[in-house]
């Protein structure tokens, strides 16, 4: 069935303007003012609302196995959420344990991901470096199209990538044209620290920022980017949550590095003043890495955001509910780590953003869809209102309110690290693939919906890279 949304607002990354989308076979077949309705189309009345390209959340973590059990938000709950929220579409991780084939470990997840309601991609985790692991990434962006590649720098002992693997890493990314992206937290200094805390007795909660001060990633972040360098690859950040990474990006930047940085909505919101709640339960339920940092960083990261230092908004949706938390109940270093945000991400970003003036309504559009788009080689595909992009559109009432708890929320954890904001702004409609899937409160979603997302390499830019590599100058090509 054909969809017209009619009489709204169109706002872009770029421009807003009046219009009406009509959308068909999943694409949208036409953009502009006062369209014919077809015949038997369904017709949404968009007047006085905002019409704008459906959310993109790039970093998530579905039915994720982790430190000892299972994330609660399979693919099915979890794009459900994000579907009620505006987010069409997510990329989340293929993680493999150290030593397993990164095809098999990329099978697995296509396989947990298949009841997705909503579009997915993935990014693929190095968490150990072989002559197999040199072959499987060509293999993952040749044949499955896969241009990105995780690196965590954090987890000693279990997933952490060291320099040893870093290093070839980012070349292969630079010679396949993928982007490599890292967690930045120094795994040493964080295990350091984890263990003076556990021995002084300090095993509660309030121990896991101390674990992981802001110099941990600022080191990291600093590290990771003087390697790619030195390689003369891109790289991409992700959930930045400190003014020291914020400060090592800007300032590679400055020099034309193409250094990329994605934050978190709960960093933006959030201070470590939530880790001394006396109700363990609570504070365990915030426990996340990087975790949420003293006042003053929250403000640094809406900068960031301002002057495009930072691109993109994301979640690190990774949740666990009470009784998987309690795992770390005499040691920290046990609480899984995640919290939730797929489905709150676009009306905080509204609220704190475009509501108390710190970003434009076109800025809004980009952080929260259309710069991942581009970074991920996805864009005007995804990302856009163009003719032939997808149909994944969310019509915005920017009256319309909402009190977040998690007792209304969509996903399964029971758990809410926005519990009790009212948000002034919000989906009244979301369109998924052409399908109206969230209308006026009401979820109307399908298992298996979703389909994969393959990106496409960046073959020119990166020849131009290794050119420029291989020169030893710093990078000057913009994507």
């Amino acid at each position: 069935m054909a969809v017209l949304v009619r009489g709204g607002t169109l706002v872009t990354h770029d421009r807003s303007f009046r219009g009406d989308i009509l959308c068909d076979d999943g694409l949208i077949v036409a953009v502009g003012d006062g369209l014919e309705v077809p015949a038997g189309a369904d017709v949404i009345d968009a007047t006085g609302q905002y019409v704008m390209p459906g959310g993109i959340d790039p970093h998530t973590h579905m039915q994720l196995p982790f430190m000892g059990t299972v994330a609660c938000d399979d693919f099915f709950t979890g794009t459900s959420a994000a579907l009620a929220g505006g987010t069409t579409s997510i990329i989340d991780f293929v993680i493999p344990d150290p030593g397993e084939n990164l095809i098999s470990a990329y099978e697995k997840w296509r396989g947990w991901a298949e009841p997705s309601a909503a579009d997915y991609g993935f990014h693929v985790a190095v968490t150990w470096w072989d002559d197999s692991v040199h072959q499987d990434m060509e293999t993952l962006v040749k044949k499955f199209g896969v241009n990105s590649f995780k690196h965590f720098m954090a987890y000693k002992g279990a997933i952490m990538a060291p320099d040893d693997v870093l290093v070839p890493s980012f070349a292969r990314c630079v010679e396949l044209g993928a982007i490599p992206t890292v967690h930045a937290e120094n795994g040493e200094l964080v295990y350091y620290l984890q263990q003076k805390l556990l021995e002084m007795g300090i095993t509660g909660p309030e121990a896991h920022p101390l674990s992981r001060p802001p110099g941990v990633e600022g080191e990291a972040a600093s590290r990771a980017i003087r390697i790619a360098e030195a390689i003369g690859s891109p790289l991409y950040l992700v959930h930045v949550s400190t003014r020291d990474a914020l400060d090592e990006i800007t300032y590679a930047r400055s020099k034309g590095q193409r250094v990329f940085g994605e934050c978190l909505a709960g960093h933006l919101l959030l201070d470590d003043s939530v880790y001394q709640d006396p109700n363990w339960d609570s504070a365990a339920a915030h426990v996340m890495s990087p975790p949420f940092r003293p006042a003053g960083h929250q403000d640094a990261l809406w900068r960031g955001l301002q002057t495009g230092n930072l691109q993109t908004t994301a979640t690190d949706h990774c949740v666990f509910c009470a009784d998987q938390k309690a795992m770390g109940k005499d040691n920290f270093t046990q609480i899984p780590n995640g919290t939730a945000g797929v489905e709150d991400r676009m009306s905080v970003m509204w609220e704190e953003g475009v509501n108390q003036g710190r970003l434009s309504m076109n800025e809004f559009v980009a952080v929260t869809s259309t710069n991942a788009a581009k970074i991920f080689n996805i864009f005007p595909r995804k990302g856009s209102l163009e003719v032939g992009a997808d149909a994944d559109i969310v019509v915005w009432d920017a009256d319309g309110k909402r009190t977040i708890s998690a007792a209304t929320h969509h996903s399964n954890v029971d758990f809410n690290i926005f519990e009790g904001k009212t948000v002034t702004g919000i989906p009244s409609h979301t369109i998924a693939n052409g399908k109206v899937v969230w209308r006026d409160g009401e979820l109307n979603v399908e298992a298996g919906a979703g389909r994969y997302l393959e990106r496409p390499a960046y073959p020119a830019v990166y020849e131009v890279l290794t050119k420029r590599a291989e020169l030893n100058t710093p990078m000057a090509v913009d994507r």
